[in-house]
């Protein structure tokens, strides 16, 4: 029995095909069908090229033209545009080849693999070396080399000798890269432009893109927010909105195959149909038509109607119909939301709202977030809801809300931080603002301001009215600085007295010898004496010491205004507690306590108003031993 790949298995693999000379257009055809006839494999043949004929020819409307051949010398006058992009301009080559078996033919090139690419519209043809090739330098390696990208060419079907007037070079740049090395292997694939004929212009067809609702691409394995939706696309001024992209006929080409590329018509499928309002302005380019915003605002789209509104009704914002919403803080949008049912959310859960303006008639759902500048909610927040805008409006709030003028219905144990807070009725809760106003107090509430507490009426107990100074994180954060500073400088001028003192004792110590020494100098001047060197070096030691002395001491003055400056900057905190008040309008009942935070010393103090005590306005105040007290004081 014969083994697999035995020649007796396989007779084809060692069959010679006998020299075959032939005229083609198609050598790849050809090659296939020799193959064929001898039945072995299309890589188990070779072939070399004998000649290379050009023919050219000119067609009528009525009529083809006679093909005339042109001479070596003609081929490099062929590739004028103006003849090229003649769609009646014809171009051919015909080759005549010798086909033979490569079977016992030595390749000297073997581990140099290279061949012959092109681009799509196959206008450009690149020859392709491919990593981990290997030659060897040769006398005739340039000839060689030569004739291995015409054949590779002619398999591509790609024209030889024409529109390939940079091979000479790239040809040359090779052969001397080997001549030099001798041999060469490629670490790398490289690819090298050989051929490069007209490339067409493509053709453009309309098109209209909607700018203001494309999609922000998400980044692989990123986070997907589904709750987004894009309910609102919110536009700024002269923002691009809507285009229509005119059509545009392309450009012809002529490919390296000598190919004429004809330009397909352009399609004419979306000319706009909708209509815009004064909202939108339209402008007219050579290329495309542009809708754009006149104003900011949000894209209103009803129908094929388009327009630019700033003002926004709608039913509720959830998971299920709008997604989150946001539009920017400088949006100048509105939004009115209209759900009132108390057993609905108009604010879904975990929804998040960024709007100029939103009025909310209903409630807040649980995790959810508005941001606005200024807002009002109807309903009730949620405990875990999150509120923030500049002007804050709430019925009922449970939840934390943030902002500058906060007002508030009924507070039932939420959270505000703020400038100014007014709230009518609250019923526990943690306020902090530099101003917070209770029109009736309950039990339980944490009031801290850095100015004032008014309580208007007071029903409750076990509440606590702070008076920080630093209840806002940049009063923290400068009274930090100021201490940092404060001990910094310290640092410095302890240090500045120790140089000054040295320097004035060095100066003390040595005034006699600097006098003597300028006499002695002044002496040598007027009488033209050369003035010793070691003379002159004492005495500009002794300036020297002058004059850094002077400048110590100048640091240490700027050093002794900046002391002065930062620790005026923190008495001013202390200062403005001795203003700050907290106000009682009603009498006290039950437990409550006021206290008052000290920066300097940093100590905080208690006072528990005595049930029934007429005392109305209480202050800090200094007593006579540098103690401070709270007690009632004059509003």
């Amino acid at each position: 029995m014969a083994l697999f790949g035995s020649k007796k298995s396989n007779p084809s693999f060692m069959k010679k095909v006998r020299p075959t000379v032939v005229k083609t257009q198609n050598v790849a055809k050809e090659l296939v069908t020799l193959a064929k006839s001898y039945d072995v494999r299309v890589d188990s043949l070779d072939f070399s090229i004998l000649e290379a004929q050009t023919f050219v020819r000119e067609n009528s409307e009525t009529a083809e033209g006679e093909w005339e051949e042109v001479s070596s010398e003609e081929l490099y006058g062929l590739d004028k545009e103006k003849t090229l992009l003649n769609p009646n301009f014809q171009i051919k080559q015909v080759y005549e080849i010798e086909i033979f078996s490569k079977n016992g033919v030595e390749d000297f090139y073997k581990d140099f693999n290279v061949e012959v690419g092109v681009n799509a519209t196959k206008c450009k043809a690149y020859l392709s070396i491919k990593q981990g090739s290997v030659v060897n330098y040769s006398n005739s390696f340039e000839k060689d080399l030569l004739v291995i990208i015409n054949k590779s060419k002619i398999r591509a079907g790609i024209l030889i000798n024409i529109f390939d007037e940079m091979l000479d070079v790239t040809i040359s740049q090779i052969v001397a890269r080997v001549r030099v090395d001798e041999t060469v292997k490629y670490e790398k694939n490289e690819m090298i432009l050989i051929a490069q004929s007209l490339e067409p212009t493509a053709t453009t067809d309309d098109k209209i893109i909607f700018h203001y609702a494309k999609e922000e691409k998400v980044k692989e394995n990123a986070k997907v927010d589904y709750a987004s939706r894009g309910f609102i696309h919110s536009v700024v001024q002269d923002e691009l909105i809507i285009e229509y992209v005119k059509p545009k006929e392309g450009k012809p080409g002529r490919n390296c195959r000598g190919e004429f590329i004809a330009p397909k018509e352009a399609e004419v499928n979306h000319l706009p149909t909708f209509k815009i309002d004064e909202t939108i302005k339209e402008i007219d380019t050579p290329n495309s038509i542009e809708y754009r915003a006149v104003d900011k605002g949000y894209v209103m789209h009803e129908g094929e109607n388009y327009s630019i509104q700033k003002e926004l009704d709608i039913g509720e914002i959830s998971f299920k119909t709008t997604g989150s919403i946001s539009s920017g803080l400088d949006s100048d949008i509105t939004i009115s939301v209209k759900e009132t049912d108390f057993m609905k959310d108009a604010i879904g859960s975990g929804m998040s709202i960024e709007v100029s303006e939103i009025d909310i008639e209903g409630n807040i759902g649980p995790n959810s977030n508005v941001n606005a500048i200024k807002a009002i909610i109807g309903g009730q927040t949620h405990k875990t809801s999150q509120i923030r805008a500049h002007t804050l409006k709430i019925n009922t709030h449970r939840g934390s809300a943030f902002g500058k003028d906060i007002h508030i219905v009924r507070l039932e144990h939420g959270i505000v931080d703020g400038d100014k807070v007014e709230i009518e009725q609250a019923v526990g809760g943690d306020v902090r603002a530099k101003e917070i106003r209770v029109d009736l107090c309950g039990s339980y509430l944490k009031a801290t301001a850095s100015r004032l507490i008014e309580i208007k009426k007071l029903k409750g107990s076990e509440n606590i009215f702070t008076i920080d100074p630093l209840i806002k994180r940049t009063a923290q954060e400068d009274l930090e600085e100021s201490e940092s500073k404060i001990k910094e400088i310290n640092y410095a001028i302890r240090d500045l007295h120790k140089e000054i003192e040295k320097y004035e004792i060095l100066i003390k110590n040595n005034v006699d010898t600097f006098n003597e020494v300028k006499k002695r100098l002044i002496h040598y001047k007027k009488n033209g004496v050369k003035m010793p060197s070691s003379f002159i070096r004492q005495y500009n030691q002794f300036k020297k010491a002058e004059e850094h002395l002077g400048n110590i001491r100048k640091e240490l003055s700027e050093k002794n205004e900046q002391l002065l400056l930062f620790t005026n900057h923190t008495t001013s905190l202390q200062d403005n507690i001795m203003d700050a008040r907290v106000i009682n309008r009603d009498h006290w009942s039950g437990h409550n306590e006021i206290r008052f935070k000290l920066v300097n010393p940093d100590k905080e103090l208690v006072y528990k108003p005595e049930p029934g005590s007429p005392d109305k306005v209480f202050g800090l105040v200094e007593l006579e031993d540098g103690e401070f007290s709270i007690q009632a004081v004059s509003e």
